[in-house]
């Protein structure tokens, strides 16, 4: 058996052989990051709570009952580029246009919690 690696060691040449072995490890690095979920940084549970106190009213379902095409739905997430908890954060700290900002409301990890939420409520569908 070790005749047979140590002939194969000599035929391919440490170069190659290091070649092989930096291309592997980068195809398991690449493949790792691809097919893996971020993970969110806040508690959707705890989230789940603040929305339903908070957020309900307008955006029961994932809905939105003052401007029915700015849902919480993913398409429509995506389409008005918030796809990241700081995206959600920024808006619901600081509203826009009919979104009432809840800075002054909710607490910091209230409102990462309550973006981890949607994040995850909109992955699923609602």
């Amino acid at each position: 058996m070790s005749l047979k690696f140590s002939l194969f060691f000599t035929l391919l040449g440490r170069r190659t052989l290091k070649k092989l072995i930096s291309v592997i490890v980068s195809a398991i690095a690449l493949l790792t990051v691809a097919f893996t979920s971020p993970a969110l940084a806040g508690d959707a549970a705890l989230g789940a709570k603040v929305f339903s106190a908070n957020c309900t009213a307008c955006h029961i379902g994932g809905n939105n009952v003052v401007m029915a095409n700015k849902t919480l739905k993913k398409e429509a997430l995506e389409k008005y580029g918030f796809t990241s908890v700081d995206a959600i954060i920024a808006q619901v700290t600081k509203g826009k246009n009919a979104m009432p900002a809840f800075g002054g409301r909710l607490t910091a990890a209230q409102i990462e919690n309550v973006a981890t939420y949607v994040l995850e409520q909109s992955a699923k569908g609602w």
